[in-house]
């Protein structure tokens, strides 16, 4: 990887080269008759990707995007956006966790499995969102869904199959119906999946003279249902009404096989470790809303309840083998987890003559959720029982004044949030977690337009991160008699200061944002001397500061539409635990081309990478992806997808750190290359219409 890493820049860079030269001989002179011409040409073969400001949008409905199997996988392609291996989180390079919409509702992970590719129209990653978005996020996934003007009716019935390590199955229905003012949209999807994972892990304790290594590998039998069912009922131009439900239900049989050496001054241990888990996990999110315009006051009024539930259960049962021996029963863990969730907002805004605009609203939400957890040692014959419950509540209101003034967009508001936390055990008289905080979040963005091809913006905001509800929970996975992974109960928030400016050049721009992070959330090792065992959890670490010079450059010629985007990142995360090591810059590279060829054929080819990263505290080692993806139509009814993704089989993750005196080399494999072939029938004609809005501010930390 290291030897060919030159090339590789050296290739992106050629091309970026090759990109900005080729965008220059298309320019024609900026007068009325080459505008008209550009305009045609642009209705003709329009843009998969386009940038403003920074922020990239994607046409998924005009595009080869358009033929991917599902949501997570599609949201993999966008330009700086980062699925995590498990496909259970959601990060943009350089902006963490963002905030994901869909039609201004506030989703999580598993809203995104119940969305149908067929109902996108639109992806939009926004850089800088305003106060009217929660403070949570410092970037947010605004997806937006087809709209539907006259009575239609369409269903869609789609195939995959996939080919990794092992095959997965992915079979969905999804129909949509409009009569008059009702729209309605019902999906199911049946998911058959076999996911892979194997990891390990190296790590020294020197003051204990202990030193260990590990490698684990687990093979999933998942069986998943998702569904869901959504009303949209308009009752004027500018009122409506809607209700919708989704939900997801997931089993999984897993066997966890681990191999252990371990020692312990002169004590040297071999051990084979075999884990049975069954693990069931079921969600199911609501939502009901209701927009009224006022038109005499030219003012809109939105209001919105939601409802969200998650109900989990893990049942492990662990046998040991200790220096070829034979198997012995260790434990029996038997954990459960539940979450309700609750929401409900309203928003207002007034505009006014003068291009001006006065937002405001307010947001009330609280969280319950219990983790119980029953351990049999069959050693000791003793069980360890505990029950831990924990509250949220959080009360938040905003305000947003944004318009134009000469040449100058703004945008200035801010928010407040408080929020109350209480964590207690059953068995303890006085709660662990006792807390109650208000917080203040300005944001302002300005934008200056130099002439009507360039323009310059200047934006100032902060945010806070706060764990999920899940990270909050006493839950513990059991990977060897010495070595547990677990979860934080003492988690807290990470506050964020940000001021960035971006520069615009048509539709090519450079960006540099300064960030400060305080207790941001990272990995780390604690040691159980007197129980000889090592807990892997998140925690807060101190601080942490970062640079970014982003490069976002989209073009088209002929059929060609490709977007390249280049962030040099310089990150610095301190902790006084950590051992600290120089902070180092490093590159990330993304390039999304489309290729539009004769009789109904696309073809698409992504790749991205990441330099070696030293971040102050986590060395992680080099990466490079690359996908591809061949697509034809058929009577605009049928459609055939050929994929394969990580094509150079690129499967590797390393992460080197030292924290609390403790040396660890960790090594992940990734299951990610993968050859599919997607078939997709569809009858009928319809565009869908679900104009929700932002009512949830917290519900994807249930997932």
């Amino acid at each position: 990887m290291n030897i060919y890493l030159p090339l590789k820049l050296f290739l992106i860079l050629l091309l970026f080269c090759f990109s900005f030269v080729v965008k220059a001989q298309n320019e024609t002179p900026k007068d009325s008759i080459s505008n008209q011409l550009n305009e045609v040409v642009i209705n003709q073969n329009k843009k998969a990707f386009s940038n403003q400001n920074g922020n990239i949008k994607l046409d998924v409905a005009n595009s080869i995007y358009n033929s991917i199997p599902n949501t997570l996988d599609l949201l993999s392609k966008l330009p700086t956006v980062q699925i995590s291996s498990d496909k259970e989180n959601v990060t943009v390079i350089g902006k963490g966790n963002p905030l994901i919409y869909i039609d201004n509702q506030k989703v999580g992970i598993n809203d995104l499995n119940a969305l149908a590719v067929a109902d996108i129209k639109t992806i939009e990653i926004i850089q800088n969102p305003s106060s009217k978005y929660e403070a949570e996020g410092r970037a947010v996934i605004l997806i937006t869904r087809k709209f539907s003007k006259k009575d239609s009716f369409r269903t869609e019935i789609s195939e995959v199959a996939s080919f990794k390590k092992n095959y997965n199955n992915y079979l969905g229905f999804n129909s949509n119906f409009r009569k008059n003012k009702l729209e309605l949209k019902a999906n199911f999807n049946y998911n058959k999946l076999q996911p892979w994972e194997s990891h390990s892990i190296k790590y020294q304790i020197p003051q204990a003279n202990i030193a260990s290594d590990y490698d684990v590998n687990a093979t999933t039998k998942r069986n998943q249902f998702v569904f869901g069912g959504g009303l949209f009922y308009k009752i004027n131009d500018d009122d409506y009404f809607s209700i919708s439900v989704n939900s997801k239900l997931q089993n999984d049989t897993f066997d966890i096989n681990t191999f252990t050496y371990n020692k312990n001054n002169e004590d040297v241990n071999n051990v084979i470790t075999l884990t049975d888990n069954a693990n069931k996990k079921n969600f199911v999110n609501s939502f009901l809303n209701y927009q009224k315009k006022i038109k005499s006051i030219d003012t809109q009024i939105f209001t919105g309840l939601q409802y969200s539930n998650l109900d989990q259960r893990l049942f492990t049962e662990v046998n040991d083998n200790y220096n070829d021996t034979q198997f012995e029963l260790t434990q029996i863990r038997d954990q459960k987890f539940q979450i309700n969730y609750f929401s409900g907002r309203i928003d207002v805004e007034k505009k006014f003559k003068n291009e001006m605009k006065f937002e405001f609203g307010g947001l009330y939400s609280s969280a319950d959720s219990k983790s119980d957890v029953d351990i049999f040692d069959n050693e000791t014959n003793l069980n360890e029982v505990s029950f831990y419950d924990f509250k949220e509540e959080n009360v938040s209101g905003y305000t947003q004044l944004s318009g134009k003034i000469k040449k100058v967009d703004f945008s200035l508001g801010f928010r407040v949030e408080n929020s109350n936390v209480i964590g207690k055990f059953k068995t303890e008289e006085l709660p662990l977690l006792d807390k109650n905080y208000t917080n203040f979040f300005p944001k302002m963005q300005l934008s200056f337009a130099i002439d009507s091809t360039k323009s310059i913006s200047v934006n100032y905001a902060k945010s806070i991160s706060r764990p999920n509800y899940s990270s909050l929970s006493q839950g513990a996975t059991y990977i060897n008699p010495y070595f547990l992974y677990a979860r934080n109960i003492n988690l807290g928030p990470t506050i964020i200061d940000e001021i960035s400016t971006t520069f615009q050049y048509h539709d090519k721009s450079v960006k540099f944002s300064f960030t400060k992070a305080k207790h941001p959330v990272h990995n780390s090792f604690s040691f159980d001397g007197q129980n000889n065992v090592m807990t892997f959890k998140d925690i807060n670490f101190d601080k942490s500061s970062g640079f970014t010079a982003d490069f976002t450059l989209p073009f088209t010629y002929k059929f060609w539409t490709t977007t390249n985007s280049m962030v040099f990142i310089l990150e610095k995360i301190e902790d006084e635990a950590a051992v600290f090591m120089a902070s180092k810059p490093y590159l990330y590279y993304t390039s999304n081309n489309e290729f539009k060829l004769p009789k109904e054929y696309s073809f698409m080819l992504n790749f991205w990478g990441l330099t070696k990263q030293n971040t102050g505290v986590f060395e992680t080692n080099p990466r490079f992806r690359v996908d591809m993806a061949v697509s034809k139509t058929f009577s605009k009814k049928w459609n055939c997808t050929l994929s394969c993704n990580n094509v150079f089989k690129s499967t590797i993750e390393e992460e080197k750190f030292t924290i609390n005196t403790i040396n660890s080399n960790t090594r992940y494999i990734v299951d990610s290359h993968e050859i599919s072939l997607s078939i997709r029938y569809s009858f009928g004609k319809i565009k869908t219409e679900f104009n929700e809005k932002n009512n949830d501010e917290n519900q994807y930390r249930v997932n």
